[in-house]
């Protein structure tokens, strides 16, 4: 049997958190194996692990692989969640690189500091309900299908439900004006294996707290 993937990145989101939803929704089980202080980081650097001395990384098919992007690339390919053919892998990527710069901006919020969060917020719910939740709406509409692209679960509908969740955690009202991608989070919300991701006890991750960014901030030598 082959060896599980095993994820190396300190407990928390960050920029590993969409590749457990990926495994997840792949039904993939994964073994984490958490950096819990700054030498865990130096000593994967030092010894070549990671290729440009950075996580996250992941060991997966006997390779170690890094940088979020490519490690999503492999995952969704090798577990067929990355359309049936170019075109429509073109279209997956377009969608994700959008989702990615809303997830970016809600990332970034929750380790924003304290005197900076309201203006922070008007920024995601502006850019949520204006530029990015709108095209996301009528691309489910125009295209009468129960995902974003062809008629098969893909990446993109598993990073679509992503940020909406993050979206709601710091804007619980932003569907509100979007009835399609509310019938969109109900629908992808109960596929097994995102239902199963989304239950209390999963390797999901709960939004950053100022104690865990702190802790972060130790591990990867941020001031």
């Amino acid at each position: 049997m082959a060896a599980k993937p095993k994820l190396h990145y300190f407990d928390g989101r960050g920029r590993m958190e969409t590749i457990r939803w990926m495994l997840a929704a792949a039904g993939v089980e994964f073994e984490e194996k958490f950096l819990e202080k700054a030498e865990d980081l130096e000593r994967m650097q030092n010894d070549g692990t990671l290729l440009f001395q950075q996580v996250p990384m992941v060991e997966i098919d006997g390779m170690k692989l890094v940088q979020s992007r490519a490690i999503l690339n492999y995952i969704s390919t090798k577990y067929n969640l990355y359309g049936k053919d170019l075109k429509e892998r073109t279209l997956i990527d377009m969608y994700v690189e959008g989702i990615a710069d809303l997830n970016e901006l809600i990332m970034m919020y929750s380790i924003t500091p304290p005197g900076e969060k309201e203006a922070k917020l008007a920024v995601i719910k502006d850019r949520a309900s204006n530029r990015y939740f709108p095209v996301f709406e009528k691309i489910l509409k125009d295209h009468g299908q129960d995902f974003l692209v062809g008629n098969r679960f893909s990446r993109a509908d598993v990073q679509l439900l992503e940020v909406i969740l993050y979206a709601e955690e710091v804007y619980p009202s932003v569907l509100s004006k979007f009835p399609v991608l509310q019938v969109f989070k109900a629908r992808i919300s109960n596929i097994p294996t995102i239902k199963k991701f989304l239950q209390p006890g999963s390797q999901r991750k709960p939004a950053m707290t100022e104690e865990a960014f702190e802790a972060a901030k130790i591990i990867f030598k941020i001031k």
